[in-house]
Parts: structure tokens; C-alpha cells; sequence
């Protein structure tokens, strides 16, 4: 077997950076992203949903999309598993009965809202 020829050897080690950069260049979103969420749970991404969702819908002055909204969220609340809404670093309530508590109370208020909503 004869050694590889510099300028093969020198092509392989180019091609060798060019797919290393565009792994990395492809990837650092992600690890962003991730380092991000690994913060919060499921709970915490419910809750910005539904009050975002409940803004959009209080713009549009519609009380029965409004209550069928919170009705909605609430019972995601409810019958996800309470695995789901484990507490971790950054989230913003403590305990996993809190976010049930949540729900449960969406439940309550949405119906009312639903009924009181002309439209």
C-alpha cells in the first residue's frame, strides 16, 4: 500500500471541517432552545398559551370563544398526568397541585364566562 497523497489527505481533512461546521451551525439553535426549556415544564408552556390565547380572544370581545378557550386549557390542566407538570428551576408555580388548582378554576370561571357572552 502506497501513503496517501498530501493533496487527498488535505481534501479529506476540508471535507472533515466543512461537515463539523455545518453539524455545529445546524445544531446551536437546538441546544439553545433546549437550554431554555429545560427550565420549565409542560405547566408553565400551558399557562403562557392560555393567556396569550385568552388576550387574542379578549381583543376580538367574544365571551363565548373566550369561555370555550378557558374551558379547554382547564381540562388539559386536569387530565394531563401530574408527571407532566413536575416543578423544575425556572417554573413559575411550585407544586403540582397548583396547576391542577389551576385548571379546577378554569373550570369553574369558564362556564360562567361562556354563559354571560352574547356572541
Amino acid at each position: 500500500m502506497e501513503p496517501p497523497r498530501p493533496v487527498a489527505l488535505a481534501e479529506r481533512k476540508f471535507k472533515d471541517y466543512l461537515t463539523v461546521k455545518i453539524r455545529t451551525r445546524m445544531f446551536t439553535p437546538l441546544q439553545v432552545v433546549d437550554s431554555l426549556l429545560l427550565n420549565y415544564n409542560l405547566g408553565d408552556v400551558l399557562l403562557l398559551v392560555t393567556v396569550l390565547g385568552a388576550v387574542g380572544i379578549f381583543l376580538q370581545r367574544s365571551n363565548k370563544a373566550l369561555g370555550l378557550h378557558l374551558l379547554s386549557f382547564g381540562l388539559l390542566f386536569l387530565i394531563l398526568p401530574g408527571g407532566m407538570f413536575e416543578p423544575a428551576a425556572g417554573s413559575l408555580l411550585g407544586t403540582i397541585a397548583m396547576y391542577k388548582f389551576v385548571g379546577l378554576g378554569l373550570l369553574v370561571v369558564a362556564p360562567v364566562i361562556y354563559a354571560v357572552g352574547r356572541r
